[in-house]
């Protein structure tokens, strides 16, 4: 293994030139680097004990904070090999096209699940290193002419040959294979807009203006990623926790081996194990994802019993219930971007769901808002009568037809889904008063600091010191071409949102995301914005549905663009990728997957309109979360009907001051009881526990997951972490993003083999195990 570079403040660069090939995209490369330096013997030694799993300081360290991880959990280690090349470009492309298509794919299944990083570390990792040991090698064939004593410059073969393939796939390649994938699939946030156009109101879509909008949906975020970078990646607090075992995975595949390092023997061993286990629950027993004593024990209930059962305990299926004390055994659901986020957050969602469940049942039993003249739970909008709301027939091409709306009347809410959208609005109102009562000083001082070349973060210090940064500017001419093409689509398409609008939800999104992506940075999830602008688009546009979509495109969407394409820049921080090389390629990768998600959009829509858009799906596809997309835009549409004053849910948009107003009440409290016994008050974050506190009905109402998720979050924040650092810094990641790649590699296989995205589904034989047309987690059905 290669002795590692590592650089030290007290180091004084030797100004050696960095060995990579010399193809053009390796001067790149090259020319992005300022001070490269040789290895150092803390290096070598930081090398061995990876390796070898010896013990180091930093072994018995909890990691309680930011600077704690910075410090402790991720290698400052830098070994200056090359990013930019044609094979780590040509793998990304192929990679980027890979994401964007199981981004699709995770957007019609029963439960959202984060596409982990590590999917595509995995695969790149392959690709990469069968790419360098079958092709003939520059560096290899370097050697064998030197070793004939010939001298001077190498011969254009050798140089062409160096161009494709120089030698080892390094660490800096394959990182730049997943972050091109990522931004690709951050085009698609934009893409669920078109979607639902074409399901629910039958609208042309031109590929030109679905294209055009994505990109320019991605791009705009990425351009506000660029300019807010000093506090939003910059700073030390800003750790991303979700993306760590990514980093982990990464350093540990290049920096390990299987014979020499224990946490890569136990990566392999976990991603074999998961990839065999994997199709059980995803097809031959799912019940496996769905596992519930109390349902299990009441099979043969009937009549009100039944449906009290499913209220409580049903979860495997979408608006089945609360999926109390249900278990998942599916890690596709549960995933190490849940139990990688910090304990003070698994404390706020734990709460927050609880609270929810109290509410929710609560709004059931007590009748409020006429509850139980509706379903329990329901993403769609309803009639009085208790069934599905017309919208195709009440918004012709995309707008409000009078006659039709007089037929079919007001539509009306199920209470729980009222309630989860005044909860969503609440932590909107929190999340901004947060950001500037509690963080608001924090930020001037990281600009401050940022003016000053102060940097707290070492891994920042270190980016400084050795790699040109990218000129702000560059991202400003990003937003700007971004602007003109969103324009263009308003201007030319019928996509009945005014030039003004759309400079509105732009507006929104560029004050909203900084705010967004500041709580996600520090805690690992943000705040979900897409009420907020539908609110505003529901005003401003209104009766228009299509139109409040697209004024959620470009507010809402580009705040989640900004949110992810700060967690890949600081992904790049964390593995040392020059800043103008990871500014091209997130730009490429955001472009490409302009194309691509619409693509594969169109392919899963085919065919299966109908059920994506009236029923509640199967455990392969599912609409649900369309519908609840639907849903709230028609819903805010009829604003002035729905939420207007004196009408049934005028309670709802007094979320965001009810939220603000709550925040305020906080800081107050911090101010005079600062710490009580050993919490610190400060450390109470309202905006993620008011979440959580409205986050079924609308976020996850495939409720079985739930239970999982907590407990697991909870065993590895609190247990591992606290007691058993050493395994916590050394194995879990590892073992986490093996479990992510193994399952979501299943997924994958399934998904085009089995379950249709590749032609006609192919269902497993009912049994017990595979209760398939009814409730997985066998409750008894409700249907008379």
């Amino acid at each position: 293994m290669a002795e590692p570079h590592i650089l030290h403040d007290n180091e004084k660069s030797d100004g050696r030139a960095v060995e990579s090939g010399d193809g053009i995209l390796e001067k790149i490369e090259i020319s992005s680097e300022v001070n490269p330096k040789p290895p150092s013997s803390t290096a070598t030694q930081q090398g061995k004990d990876f390796e070898h799993g010896e013990t180091s300081e930093s072994d018995n360290v909890i990691i309680r904070t930011g600077a704690d991880a910075s410090a402790h959990l991720i290698e400052l280690r830098d070994d200056f090999d090359p990013a930019l090349t044609f094979r780590s470009i040509f793998i990304a492309s192929i990679l980027a096209c890979f994401q964007a298509v199981m981004h699709q794919i995770y957007a019609f299944k029963p439960t959202q699940a984060v596409i982990s990083g590590t999917f595509i570390v995995l695969i790149a990792y392959f690709m990469g290193n069968a790419w360098a040991a079958i092709l003939p090698r520059g560096d290899k064939l370097e050697a064998k002419w030197r070793a004939k004593g010939n001298t001077g410059a190498v011969p254009t073969l050798i140089r062409v040959v160096s161009f494709f393939n120089h030698g080892p796939w390094g660490l800096k390649e394959h990182a730049i294979c997943s972050i091109t994938a990522t931004s690709a699939s951050a085009a698609g946030e934009g893409i669920q807009v078109f979607t639902a156009q074409k399901i629910f109101y039958e609208m042309e879509l031109s590929a030109v203006t679905v294209v055009l909008a994505t990109i320019s949906i991605g791009l705009f975020g990425y351009g506000l990623a660029g300019i807010f970078r000093q506090f939003l990646v910059y700073h030390v607090e800003a750790v991303y926790w979700g993306t760590l075992p990514t980093v982990k995975t990464l350093q540990g595949l290049h920096w390990g081996s299987i014979k020499s390092s224990k946490p890569v023997r136990a990566f392999w061993i976990a991603f074999a194990a998961m990839f065999f286990y994997e199709i059980l629950p995803a097809y031959i027993w799912p019940w496996l994802n769905s596992v519930s004593i109390p349902c299990l024990a009441a099979m043969g209930a009937t009549g009100l019993t039944a449906k009290t059962l499913n209220i409580l305990f049903g979860g495997s299926l979408n608006n089945q219930g609360l999926g109390l004390f249900s278990i998942s055994l599916d890690w596709q659901y549960i995933t190490s971007f849940s139990t990688s986020l910090p304990l003070s957050y698994q404390v706020h969602q734990g709460l927050g769901i609880v609270t929810c469940m109290l509410i929710m049942l609560i709004l059931w039993y007590g009748n409020v808002w006429n509850a139980q003249s509706q379903p329990f739970m329901a993403t769609r909008l309803r009639t009085r009568e208790g069934g599905t709301y017309p919208t195709s027939k009440v918004f012709i091409g995309g707008v409000l037809d009078k006659t039709a709306f007089a037929k079919y009347g007001v539509p009306e809410l199920t209470a729980t889904f009222a309630y989860g959208m005044f909860a969503a609005n609440a932590a909107i109102g929190a999340l901004i008063t947060h950001c500037f009562l509690f963080w608001g000083k924090d930020v001037v001082h990281a600009y401050k600091d940022s003016r000053n070349k102060v940097h707290h973060d070492r891994h920042h210090d270190h980016m400084v010191k050795h790699y040109k940064e990218t000129p702000w500017w560059w991202f400003v001419i990003v937003l700007v071409i971004s602007f003109v093409m969103g324009l263009v689509v308003v201007l030319v398409s019928n996509i009945t949102l005014p030039a003004w609008g759309y400079i509105a939800a732009l507006a929104l999104g560029c004050f909203v995301a900084p705010l967004s992506t500041l709580l996600y940075s520090r805690f690992g999830n943000g705040i979900a914005t897409n009420n907020l602008s539908k609110m505003l688009a529901g005003l401003m546009v209104p009766e228009r549905p299509v139109g409040n979509m697209y004024f959620a495109a470009w507010s809402h969407s580009v705040i989640a663009n900004c949110v992810g394409l700060s967690n890949d820049l600081k992904l790049g921080e964390y593995l040392k990728i020059p800043p103008r090389v990871m500014f091209i390629t997130q730009l490429y990768g955001t472009i490409l997957g302009g194309f691509v998600n619409y693509v594969v959009m169109i392919s899963i829509v085919t065919g299966n309109e109908e059920m994506l858009a009236t029923t509640d799906g199967s455990n392969a596809w599912s609409g649900a979360s369309l519908q609840g997309y639907n849903t709230n835009a028609s819903a805010w549409a009829l604003a002035h009907y729905l939420y207007g004053s004196g009408s049934k849910y005028a309670v709802v948009p007094y979320g965001l001051l009810a939220g603000a107003l709550l925040v305020a009440a906080h800081r107050v409290f911090v101010h005079f009881y600062p710490r009580i016994g050993k919490l610190d008050t400060r450390d109470i974050n309202l905006p993620q526990f008011i979440q959580y506190a409205g986050y079924i009905p609308y976020n996850q109402t495939q409720t079985c997951v739930i239970f999982s998720t907590v407990i697991s979050g909870f065993f590895v924040q609190y247990y591992l972490r606290n007691h058993k650092p050493r395994i916590f810094r050394d194995y879990y990641y590892m073992v986490a993003g093996a479990f992510d790649g193994a399952a979501l590699l299943m997924l994958f296989i399934l998904s085009f083999a089995v379950f249709g995205a590749g032609g006609k589904p192919v269902a497993f034989p009912k049994w017990w195990g595979n209760n398939r047309g009814e409730n997985l987690d066998l409750c008894p059905s409700t249907s008379p």
